[in-house]
């Protein structure tokens, strides 16, 4: 058990790491010509868990320490890069998701078959999860609404947050021009620290003005 304090520091967002984190990583890549402190990840890998920040990198000559709610220091929190290609910004995955979504795949592989329980769109599925063992629908809260959020699957079997209430109301108040077939997660990762990650791209119905699961 952690004290009050030390929890704190390892469970809270704080943009003045951030910041630190990322006048590392310019430094990094002025000094590097252009090369950034990231771990080789394969091409696969969806976008915002494609660039976690390599630590050992820039540490200690541009960081006296990883930050203290980063994972490789105790914390909840994995430090990436999005914007490589044009401007490198460090962002945070919360990790907790990633756990949450861990325990109900290692129930999924109880399974002989996904309990799927009914499809919201193509190749998207919302869970039978009494099937799997909950006793209560399990959630995560938004890191930008602070609303619960449910989980879905896919037909391949892979869990991933439903975001979907969380871009309506950023598109509600929004002026965007959005434009249908484009990825509009970004929407979200721009407004906050923390990246939408373990999800399915999402696109907008303009008839709606709706988020919607991009087909792939």
């Amino acid at each position: 058990m952690y004290p009050d304090a030390e929890l704190e520091k390892n469970q809270v967002p704080y943009q003045d790491q951030i910041d630190s984190v990322q006048r590392a990583v310019n430094q990094f890549q002025q000094d590097n010509g252009g090369i950034l402190p990231i771990k080789t990840k394969d091409a696969t890998t969806p976008i915002y868990q494609k660039y976690p920040i390599d630590f050992q990198r820039v540490v200690p000559k541009y960081l006296a320490e990883p930050p203290g709610n980063s994972f490789e220091n105790g914390g909840i929190f994995q430090y990436v890069i999005l914007d490589a290609e044009t401007k490198p910004t460090v962002k945070l995955i919360d990790l907790r998701i990633a756990e949450k979504i861990r325990d109900i795949k290692i129930r999924l592989q109880t399974q002989q078959y996904p309990p799927f329980d009914k499809e919201i769109a193509k190749n998207v599925y919302t869970l039978n999860f009494k099937k799997l063992g909950y006793k209560e629908t399990p959630f995560v809260v938004s890191p930008y609404t602070n609303q619960n959020l449910s989980f879905v699957i896919d037909g391949q079997g892979e869990v991933y947050v439903d975001y979907r209430s969380d871009l309506f109301a950023e598109i509600s108040k929004s002026k965007r021009d959005l434009k249908p077939g484009e990825d509009i997660r970004f929407i979200l990762a721009e407004k906050s620290m923390i990246v939408p990650a373990f999800s399915l791209p999402y696109t907008i119905d303009l008839e709606t003005n709706e988020p919607v699961f991009l087909s792939k």
